[in-house]
């Protein structure tokens, strides 16, 4: 009696999501290869980047308040506004005098700036929430990678001087000048507006810095600053209650930064080499695959800040094509910001 064949064992398979978890470079590199305009595993070309959601005004205890999403990074950012007066400032031993512009006398140039970033004006700040990200355990102390973003917020909001110190700054002018009764009044300065920036993470699938960065310009450019004045009476500064007179912050521009990951991928043999990709607003897939990282900060085309970290892919040619990338988004940017489509 002749018996039946037996059936080939069946083929050992994995889900897509136990292949990325078990083999998550070459899960990338078979995405990338697969097409000649390497499609990445989260659906994205190459040079392709999220489209960015911007709600401003959201938080109503806030001077100034923005939502940003980027694929599935959400983060909040609050501006809140604190008085520090002249008196209580380091190194400061009488009021400046400023001119009708509100800059300091004599030193428009380079000390008006420098006063944000000597006086501590701006102070950021980064939470992760519960949830936000495998990697964050509630209850330790702030981790490392908040500090980092932190330090390079604040350096990029001084090296970009994007508020300029008069618009942060009380000034006075009082009735009748007390040195020389027949000489007109010089206006001194009172006070500062500190502004202190707090970043909340809902949740965090890679960029961060740029979901970071771009939540503080929305709610800078979001921030309302009442009225303030010092009043001879009470010797002290006072806050109008009008609405109609506060005021927007005036910045220095838009820089908008642009984040891209590089992947390097493995050949077949020994010494071989599987191609290299730059990726535009990596994930964080992506990122934990990739050693090589680079930023750029463009305003309407002018580089205002670039940097990069690990590997030696990225050269000179490359990074041109890196400020294009950064340029195009720039456009986008705005258009999210500004509330435009």
């Amino acid at each position: 009696m002749a018996t039946a064949a037996s059936a080939p064992p069946p083929a050992l398979t994995f889900p897509r999501p136990i292949f990325a978890a078990v083999s998550p470079h070459p899960f990338l590199q078979a995405h990338l290869s697969a097409s000649k305009t390497a499609v990445r595993a989260n659906g994205r070309a190459a040079h392709e980047f999220r489209a960015p959601g911007v709600n401003t005004g959201s938080l109503t205890h806030c001077n100034g308040s923005a939502v940003v999403r980027l694929g599935n990074t959400s983060v909040v950012c609050g501006v809140r506004a604190e008085i520090l007066k002249e008196e209580d400032t380091p190194g400061t031993s009488s009021p400046a005098a400023v001119n009708a512009n509100g800059d300091v006398e004599g030193d428009e140039d380079a000390g008006a700036e420098d006063e944000v970033e000597t006086l501590r004006l701006l102070v950021p700040n980064v939470e992760l929430s519960t949830g936000s990200t495998p990697a964050h355990i509630p209850g330790n102390a702030p981790s490392t990678f908040a500090q980092s973003l932190i330090t390079r917020i604040r350096s990029l909001l001084h090296s970009t001087r994007l508020l300029r110190a008069r618009d942060l700054r009380i000034t006075y002018t009082p009735t009748t000048n007390p040195e020389d009764p027949e000489a007109a009044p010089e206006t001194e300065s009172k006070g500062y507006w500190v502004l202190y920036l707090d970043v909340f993470f809902i949740s965090i699938d890679g960029n961060a810095f740029d979901a970071t960065w771009l939540s503080i310009l929305a709610a800078l450019k979001n921030t309302r600053l009442p009225h303030a004045y010092f009043d001879e009476e009470c010797e002290g500064i006072l806050c109008s209650d009008d609405p109609s007179e506060a005021r927007t912050l005036q910045l220095r521009g838009l820089p908008v930064s642009s984040s891209f990951a590089v992947f390097e991928g493995r050949g077949e043999g020994d010494g071989e080499t599987g191609g290299e990709w730059v990726l535009s607003d990596p994930d964080a897939f992506e990122e934990g695959v990739c050693r090589e990282t680079v930023t750029v900060t463009v305003d309407r085309g002018v580089i205002r800040r670039v940097e990069k970290s690990g590997g030696g892919v990225v050269g000179r040619e490359t990074m041109k094509a890196l400020v294009k990338r950064a340029t195009e988004r720039w456009a986008v940017v705005e258009g999210a910001v500004s509330g435009r489509p």
